[in-house]
């Protein structure tokens, strides 16, 4: 795409007319790094974007949460996906651990009892309609006494907070009482988000985080395609200026 004009150069024509020539800068390939709002983490292999609320719920209030921002509570594809979530450093605070080096979300499964025997049989399932590509995960640790009456517990993924155990991957998997508050972890399909931090829905004209305040892109897939540049003429009777990185075609004049 064009960038602004870099040089500007006056011929006489045949008939004694003025013509201007503009030299532009050749296209450039435009890198878009932002595909998730502020405060989630986006994740190329699902095309996905991860956040961690920490506003203690129970389990129930935590899946309306992420569903009005567009998402889900977070269930997993790959244990390529799981590594990425566990590498995170997530935005947390000391009170939202159960232990300082630890801390626990709840995440879109459910542990299902078949059979109430010591060990408290059973499986687990997906807790909405989900992917059939979405593995399970293997047998919860179980840390709250149960009513006769319950046969359904709540997934919680525990990671902790050493960096040297993030990397390694360490975490477990509970089940605990479904109205038990505790931070979660929401997933939603990454997005199309504008120079202004605005989401964009699907099939609309934008202009998306970068350089270039006057790019405009359609976004498909949570992508920015068909994008179109404008070219901007130098502000007149000003020799020291400054673009707005936010708005096309705007200056501040520096002259004195």
């Amino acid at each position: 795409h064009g960038k602004e004009n870099v040089d500007s150069r006056h011929n006489r024509g045949r008939g004694g007319d003025t013509t201007r020539f503009h030299t532009v800068n050749v296209a450039q390939p435009v890198r878009f790094s932002r595909k998730c709002p502020t405060g989630w983490h986006h994740y190329e292999g699902t095309a996905s974007c991860y956040r961690v609320y920490l506003n203690g719920e129970n389990y129930w209030d935590a899946v309306q949460t992420c569903q009005r921002v567009n998402g889900s509570l977070a269930t997993f594809t790959a244990d390529q996906e799981l590594r990425f979530i566990l590498a995170q450093e997530w935005d947390l605070e000391e009170k939202t651990f159960v232990r300082k080096d630890q801390h626990r979300f709840w995440v879109g499964y459910q542990y299902v009892i078949t059979n109430r025997n010591h060990s408290l049989e059973g499986h687990w399932e997906v807790a909405y309609k989900g992917s059939s590509e979405v593995f399970l995960p293997p047998d919860p640790i179980f840390v709250t006494a149960m009513s006769e009456k319950e046969n359904v517990l709540c997934a919680q993924l525990q990671c902790f907070y050493l960096p040297a155990l993030r990397r390694h991957g360490l975490h477990s998997w509970y089940a605990e009482n479904c109205y038990e508050k505790s931070s979660f972890l929401c997933k939603r399909s990454q997005t199309c988000v504008d120079i202004k931090d605005n989401i964009v829905d699907e099939g609309y004209y934008f202009t998306p985080k970068g350089n270039d305040p006057c790019l405009s892109c359609t976004c498909h897939n949570g992508e920015p395609e068909m994008c179109v540049a404008a070219l901007c003429e130098r502000p007149q009777g000003c020799q020291q200026y400054r673009k707005d990185p936010k708005e096309c075609c705007k200056f501040t004049c520096l002259d004195p």
